[in-house]
């Protein structure tokens, strides 16, 4: 199996910049993609940023420019650095480790964090 635990979250305020970290355990060898995703009260969870284990990245386009995701492979774990933070950025981000689709690890689950609170002040 794989786990998953972010953190860093906290308030800032507007302007302002957070980094998350994610750490993963267990099967990491299992994981293909890491990602950052934001869910907000009556909205469904977004996806910020993915890295997969080549490096390919994607963002949402939005944030291109303000969000920046980092990955350590060598030591499984993912960052996400937000810059220039606004009020909108407010939500519960989660990591998303997405596992290899062979034979190995059909066993395993994509696996998501708990969430960290992220809070921009206005």
């Amino acid at each position: 199996q794989v786990q998953v635990v972010e953190s860093g979250g906290g308030l800032v305020q507007t302007g302002g910049s957070l980094r998350l970290s994610c750490a993963a355990s267990g099967d990491t060898f299992c994981i293909d993609t890491m990602g950052w995703f934001r869910q907000v009260p009556g909205k469904e969870r977004e996806l910020l940023a993915t890295m997969n284990r080549a490096g390919t990245t994607v963002y949402k386009f939005s944030l291109m420019g303000r969000f920046t995701i980092t990955r350590d492979n060598a030591k499984n774990t993912a960052a996400l650095q937000m810059n220039n933070l606004e009020p909108e950025d407010t939500g519960v981000y989660y990591c998303k480790a997405e596992i290899d689709g062979g034979s190995t690890c059909a066993h395993i689950s994509d696996t998501w964090g708990q969430g960290t609170l992220v809070t921009v002040s206005s």
